[in-house]
């Protein structure tokens, strides 16, 4: 295994995406893997991306050199906002050949590079860009985090949808349950989105959840991300 790409995406923004992402990265990285993690853009802060720093930190490592030289991160803006909006307001555009460019050169170092988006699957990284164009046009697999919070259900199904109708391969879901504050709601959010992967035909997706402490459950089940055939 060599140079695997699978792009973590959201149903909204605040949802966990880093948590999730950085999680998944010490996992596969405890299993042996060379994995290195990558922050599609930036916004609302400087430097080294934030998001980035919060990878190595749950994965109990220093900054990579690919993060000191922007490898894992080539766009960071300072107002938090939007790709698009954030990049306009600093005279900026995002070029997103540039972007693949930087995941390839991962991809020659690493077993696997975890890209992690930015807000939900719909945001634009350019005016004619979104998130989800970019990650089917690159032909990626996609993790999606969703949340037990109320109103999750109706973000991962449409979220689903926009998968579906674009032919990107879904290869898990995180169930965040970090926000849980109602366990009738957070068991019966679960079910539906069980059932939606079926009927989006993600079955073999596995469905994990990730509790207020950080821990995956289902750990080996993680192994279908990589390899959606393993059972």
């Amino acid at each position: 295994m060599r140079g695997v790409v699978i792009a973590v995406g959201g149903i909204d923004t605040g949802i966990g995406k880093t948590a999730a992402t950085g999680q998944l990265a010490r996992y596969f990285a405890e299993k042996g893997l060379q994995v290195i993690t990558q922050k599609i853009v930036q916004t609302g802060c400087e430097g080294i991306s934030e998001d980035i720093v919060e990878h190595r930190r749950i994965m109990g490592s220093d900054l990579q050199e690919v993060d000191l030289d922007g490898s894992t991160c080539p766009y960071v803006f300072r107002f938090p906002a939007s790709p698009h909006l954030a990049a306009a307001l600093e005279g900026s555009e995002i070029d997103f050949m540039e972007i693949r460019r930087r995941t390839f050169r991962l991809q020659l170092r690493y077993d696997l590079v975890l890209l992690e988006g930015v807000g939900g699957l719909l945001v634009p990284l350019t005016p004619e860009l979104l998130f989800a164009d970019y990650v089917r046009d690159a032909g990626y697999g996609l993790v999606l985090v969703s949340s037990s919070r109320l109103g999750s259900i109706n973000h991962t199904l449409l979220s689903l949808e926009a998968c579906a109708s674009r032919g990107i391969e879904v290869r898990g879901v995180v169930y965040n349950r970090f926000f849980e504050a109602d366990e009738l709601i957070a068991s019966d959010t679960r079910k539906v989105i069980a059932a939606a992967l079926k009927r989006y035909g993600f079955g073999n997706a596995p469905l994990v959840d990730l509790d207020a402490e950080g821990r995956l459950s289902d750990p080996e089940a993680l192994v279908r991300i990589i390899n959606p055939q393993n059972d």
